[in-house]
């Protein structure tokens, strides 16, 4: 059975041996109790996500990683969220699917895997055909990997810190890079880049691989280091997105780190390095981002810019 996982628990790769089936939380922050912390047909992804009805995008509450900059803090640190049942997920899916989005986005899955698998499968038997995507931090084992490539069809990780020290100091684990860029080969090898490529959002993705980065203030040569390790192993073709929205956090602040938001003239310049390697497929945010899609997990629709798009359709 799926569930004898939380008993003693390698679900991610901190391998901390937690027993959540008996109420202990992992490093992670979660007992066996899957915990939801927002629903939404979500306009705030990349186009080829979003697309022209959204995604339909479950947001878990905790995480591995745990980094203390997580513009989704609240849920990823702060553990809100509503406990759900198998069932419960399996129906708030189905609500999201008759809403007519393009795919089934699960947000930071991997500690709640055994709920999400058991979900998917109650889904595809009941005629679910649009894609689902593992939308994870990159920091994930490569057998679990495997295991989800049995149902998910795109995979959309994080690659975070190239540098050893850095991903220490932010998520309190120094191999994060050499874990994450092991998943990214596993995802590659098993989906490809993704496909179809449309940054348009006319046709939205049904398989494949895009990677995404967050650029941090003050660690623009960290992001430079991030794409060329990534262009060397993956070559101009791999989909990314580089995003710029990153803005500060209350632990920031406690912590005297990343304490500002990200300066315009750092991002153009990982812009120019991703120009001068020659990646091909790449998503560019917008200066600073958008703020109608800085979530607000306290409320019922945590994303106020969801609520206008939502009403234009």
């Amino acid at each position: 059975m799926p569930f004898d996982l939380y008993t003693h628990c390698s679900l991610c790769p901190r391998r901390c041996g937690a027993n959540r089936s008996a109420g202990d939380t992992g490093f992670c922050g979660q007992t066996d109790q899957c915990r939801v912390a927002a629903t939404c047909r979500h306009f705030g992804e990349e186009p080829s996500f979003a697309g022209t009805r959204g995604s339909g995008t479950i947001f878990f509450s905790g995480c591995a990683c745990r980094c203390f900059f997580c513009q989704n803090h609240q849920i990823s640190r702060e553990n809100i969220g509503r406990p759900v049942s198998s069932r419960q997920l399996f129906e708030l899916a189905m609500a999201l699917v008759q809403k007519g989005v393009h795919n089934l986005n699960f947000v930071t899955p991997d500690h709640f895997w055994p709920h999400i698998k058991t979900a998917c499968i109650e889904l595809r038997n009941s005629g679910v055909t649009i894609p689902f995507i593992y939308n994870c931090s990159g920091y994930a084992l490569p057998e679990q990997i495997d295991q989800a490539a049995d149902l998910i069809d795109i995979f959309l990780p994080d690659f975070k810190f190239a540098a050893p020290d850095l991903a220490r100091t932010c998520m309190k684990d120094r191999h994060y890079p050499e874990i994450a860029l092991a998943a990214i080969r596993r995802m590659v090898n098993a989906r490809g880049f993704l496909t179809p490529w449309d940054p348009s959002g006319q046709k939205t993705a049904r398989t494949g691989v895009l990677v995404r980065h967050l650029v941090l203030p003050g660690q623009t040569a960290d992001s430079l280091d991030i794409l060329s390790l990534l262009y060397r192993e993956f070559g101009p073709e791999l989909p990314l997105s580089v995003m710029s929205q990153f803005y500060p956090t209350p632990a920031c602040h406690d912590r005297h780190l990343f304490t500002r938001p990200l300066p315009l003239t750092e991002y153009d310049r990982v812009c120019r390095h991703i120009e001068d390697l020659g990646f091909e497929r790449v998503y560019i945010q917008p200066e600073s981002g958008d703020e109608a899609f800085l979530p607000d997990f306290t409320k019922d629709r945590p994303f106020a810019g969801n609520e206008d798009l939502e009403n234009s359709i």
